[in-house]
């Protein structure tokens, strides 16, 4: 196969026979992802992009995807995903930003037309010079016949990924194509993905989580199970159907899939996931009682590639859901420091987690100024998350500004939340805070129980078990937490519950 001088490429060049992508009956083998995407990167060079060009994709999951993304790899040129959730406003942000010379967007996809409205906004985006309309996703794209010599390097941005967005609109962290080829092996030897094995890919490639799985994937010479629609029972069957071996996702993606009535899933013997919804225990005992499915946590993110960490398979039960764990090379590193000061904390003590390595982006897209504030003066960039290290891993905690500061003392939502779960008919808790003039920070808790439980007596249970200043002011029991779906899965809106906490605190209206 041609392309040996791209190094994301080259995670083709290996197994050329065994399949590459499974889509409803559709096969594709490596050697024909390897074919279609040489057709396409001699498309690409058609149209006059050149190595270090800008496309943007926005496509569901299908070959035309990955075709373009290794197409884009073997000239050199950097892929901006574009999420299917987003619409007009969105989607022109991440084409602007990101100065895309073309973008490859689908004629239609759940009923938005979305080639159509890329045309629409061309006239705004000086550097838009061509739109691919994909009329059929799920199949490879025609491309342009002829070789073209393959000129990307391991230094060439390859792939980014947009931040959540919640403190404004999203930055694209990019990473480069050695990295990304470099942290593919890595998760897929230490996952163990070899030839003949299959990847449910229930999570969009656009999200780091789906692309990360599927390319650890294809490095390990296994197949890719792609869903363009993530729908429970169709992930069942197919897992069923292929004889998947692995899973990743989200605690809610996997809890769904898992209570499929009759779900056969015998077949999957490894993966992690993400605790987003708090169902880490049930999912976990699902898996292993059920199928022998030892599932561990993982850790990630935009900037850092997400499974940069996980816990060990071999770990008892409550240590894997431990969310963290183990760096999964030896390229990596992080430590833990103070918050006001920067100096590492003593091991066990809670701080900011702060990493460095090949995993971590060179910075975010066309943005200077939020890159700078994301890395410390010696080099370290800055999660914005809490943890603590015991040994070697480390426990992920909470993002920063979900930390309370409580009467003086800084304390961890996750510490209420799970003493709140110890409660014999407690079967979720989340925790937020509320600032209150003269008083800071105040906690109230929001639970979900399989009886009805009275306010009184949550509290009574929280002053019998925890220290005094952690008990929640208020703890209210709803019937489900607000959600907001993700690339990597859903998640709760921690910000609608500092709402509803911010208006059960408020005081009554004088009448």
């Amino acid at each position: 196969m041609s392309g040996a001088s791209s190094p994301f490429f080259g995670l083709l060049n290996n197994y050329a026979e065994a399949p590459a992508i499974y889509l409803g009956d559709y096969v594709a083998t490596r050697r024909d992802l390897a074919q279609a995407s040489n057709r396409a990167a001699a498309f690409l060079s058609s149209l006059g992009l050149t190595r270090g060009d800008v496309i943007a994709l926005w496509l569901p999951d299908g070959p035309t995807w990955l075709q373009f993304l290794f197409g884009a790899a073997h000239q050199g040129i950097l892929v901006v995903p574009i999420s299917t959730r987003y619409r007009r406003a969105e989607a022109l942000h991440v084409i602007a930003l990101s100065r895309a010379k073309a973008v490859v967007a689908a004629t239609n996809f759940l009923d938005v037309a979305f080639a159509q409205i890329v045309r629409d906004i061309q006239g705004e985006v000086p550097t838009l010079a061509h739109v691919i309309e994909v009329t059929d996703p799920a199949r490879f794209h025609a491309g342009a016949d002829g070789l073209v010599e393959a000129v990307g390097r391991p230094q060439d941005l390859l792939c980014t990924f947009s931040t959540s967005g919640t403190t404004g609109a999203p930055k694209l962290a990019v990473h480069d194509q050695q990295s990304c080829r470099t942290h593919a092996h890595i998760v897929a030897s230490a996952f163990d993905i070899h030839p003949g094995d299959k990847t449910l890919c229930a999570l969009p490639l656009y999200g780091v989580l789906g692309f990360v799985q599927a390319i650890a994937t294809l490095a390990g010479g296994g197949a890719c199970v792609l869903l363009p629609v993530f729908k429970a029972a169709e992930a069942a069957s197919a897992i069923e159907r292929h004889e998947a071996t692995h899973v990743f996702g989200s605690d809610g993606l996997l809890d769904a899939v898992f209570n499929v009535p009759a779900a056969k899933l015998s077949t999957l013997r490894a993966g992690g996931f993400a605790d987003f919804a708090g169902l880490t225990d049930r999912v976990m005992r699902t898996a292993e009682d059920r199928w022998g499915l030892r599932l561990v946590s993982v850790y990630g993110s935009s900037e850092g590639f997400a499974l940069m960490a996980a816990r060990s398979p071999s770990e008892p039960i409550e240590a894997r859901s431990l969310p963290g764990g183990r760096l999964l090379s030896g390229e990596m590193a992080f430590r833990i420091v103070e918050l006001e000061s920067g100096t590492p904390v003593q091991p066990g003590a809670t701080g900011e987690l702060q990493i460095r390595g090949y995993n971590v982006m060179p910075g975010y897209l066309n943005n200077e100024a939020a890159t700078a504030r994301s890395f410390t003066s010696d080099g370290w960039y800055r999660t914005g998350d809490f943890a603590y290290a015991e040994e070697d891993t480390f426990v992920f905690l909470s993002r920063i500004g979900d930390g309370l500061r409580l009467r003086g003392y800084l304390v961890d939502p996750s510490e209420i939340e799970t003493f709140l779960c110890r409660h014999p008919n407690v079967s979720a808790a989340q925790v937020v805070g509320v600032r209150l003039e003269g008083e800071g920070d105040v906690a109230v808790a929001f639970v979900r129980a399989d009886r009805q439980l009275g306010e009184t007596e949550l509290l009574a249970y929280c002053r019998e078990g925890i220290a005094n200043y952690k008990v929640p002011r208020r703890i209210v029991q709803i019937d489900a937490f607000p959600v907001i779906d993700g690339p990597n899965g859903t998640k709760i809106r921690k910000a609608a519950l500092r709402e509803h906490a911010s208006q059960l605190l408020s005081p009554a209206p004088i009448t």
